[in-house]
């Protein structure tokens, strides 16, 4: 999975936090819904970037560990959460979101903001699904969001963004060849001192056929798997490959092998 480097975690951290402050109530009111039985209420935030999501399900009174590649990510992710981490309610680690293992059991492990399309392939992806199912409880819930192929077929263009601390310019192409879109994110960044410091990182969001998603889901032993949208996380889409992005829904089975 991409690790991101201190310059650009600083811009995410600034300007990037949005969807997660978006979608982490929807996400709080679908699992408040439907936690039935589950005895654990922790919650798991995969690739949990700077921690945003993360902090509101503290704020909620829930124990939360964030998994994240990026050093530089945890780091804000750590004082964004510095208070709860304090308490022991809150800690980071730094691994692989295809490959982990953990001691505590999670009644939900949540990613958001396509951030499992940065795996690099489709193994990735289903090395995730085995090792998300591994510490959750029976009975748990997985939810998280995919740019989907007409989704990403979109990102094209170029967009320029000039404030007084930041320039921040941004290049997208699509290749469909390897399965892939491609976002160059440059600019210029201000310094403590005043002076600006010149940043740069490409990003990619792997395509993956949402038919394969839910396969490899029940594989991983996820006996209930649907695509939804953000605004209606009970609601099952007809038609997923249709939506730009789409929220996958998944309850782990009840039955331990």
């Amino acid at each position: 999975m991409q690790g991101y480097e201190k310059d650009f975690a600083q811009v995410y951290n600034m300007r990037w936090t949005h969807f997660a402050k978006d979608v982490a109530p929807k996400i709080h009111t679908f699992f408040e819904a439907n936690s039935g039985d589950l005895t654990s209420k922790r919650i798991l935030d995969i690739a949990c970037g700077t921690g945003q999501l993360a902090v509101y399900f503290l704020e909620q009174g829930y124990e939360v560990v964030g998994l994240d590649l990026s050093s530089a990510m945890l780091a804000h992710a750590r004082e964004n959460a510095r208070a709860y981490i304090e308490q022991s309610k809150a800690r980071f680690v730094e691994a692989d979101a295809a490959d982990f293992t953990m001691d505590e059991r999670f009644g939900l492990a949540i990613s958001t903001f396509d951030a499992l399309n940065h795996l690099p392939d489709f193994d990735d992806l289903a090395g995730c699904f085995v090792s998300t199912a591994g510490v959750l409880e029976p009975g748990g819930w997985f939810i998280f969001d995919l740019n989907t192929r007409f989704g990403l077929q979109r990102w094209g263009g170029i967009s320029v963004q000039e404030e007084e601390d930041l320039v921040l310019i941004t290049r997208g192409v699509v290749s469909e060849q390897e399965g892939r879109a491609y976002t160059q994110i440059s600019g210029f960044l201000r310094r403590d001192d005043g002076f600006y410091e010149r940043f740069g990182e490409v990003a990619y969001n792997t395509i993956f056929a949402l038919d394969d998603v839910a396969s490899a889901l029940q594989d991983a032993g996820f006996d209930k798997v649907y695509f939804a949208a953000a605004r209606a996380l009970d609601l099952p889409l007809d038609a997923p490959e249709t939506y730009g992005r789409v929220f996958i829904v998944a309850q782990k089975s009840a039955d331990e092998d």
